[in-house]
């Protein structure tokens, strides 16, 4: 790519909810986001997308905490036990509110906690955010 600020980071949003991760998804086109990106439906699907190579590393991670089968905590700690995905850059965005909920993430070396109630104009105040952060941000070199 010609663009000289670009840098190759994988995003994977694993979201439950239909409407939210279109909402991600669109904003992410919007604002033209030339990363590629994939969504998982929770945390057994991420997991295996992130082990399978589907996406190219580093990642970039947009984390729901409440999702079936395998929520957003219980992700967290497989990702930082395994050593091919612990350098994984993770944002847990969601609902909970909760003091306790937001100390277990950063537990797990989350980069931010996100409330989606606080997203008042959709996904478009997140995905500049995370355009801006991985400008501006040195990510590991993780070799395949």
């Amino acid at each position: 790519m010609d663009n000289p600020t670009y840098k190759e980071v994988s995003i994977l949003i694993v979201e439950d909810d239909d409407i939210d991760a279109e909402g991600i998804q669109r904003a992410l086109r919007k604002i033209k986001v030339a990363n590629p990106f994939l969504r998982a439906r929770d945390g057994i699907e991420g997991l295996e997308m992130m082990r399978s190579q589907l996406l190219n590393k580093p990642f970039l991670v947009l984390l729901d905490l409440n999702m079936p089968r395998m929520g957003g905590y219980e992700m967290l700690k497989e990702v930082r036990k395994d050593p091919l995905l612990t350098q994984s850059v993770i944002f847990v965005l969601t609902t909970s509110k909760d003091d306790e909920d937001r100390m277990k993430a950063y537990q797990e070396h989350i980069a931010g906690y996100i409330l989606k109630s606080t997203l008042d104009t959709g996904f478009h105040d997140l995905v500049q955010l995370l355009d801006h952060y991985w400008r501006l941000v040195e990510l590991p070199v993780i070799k395949k």
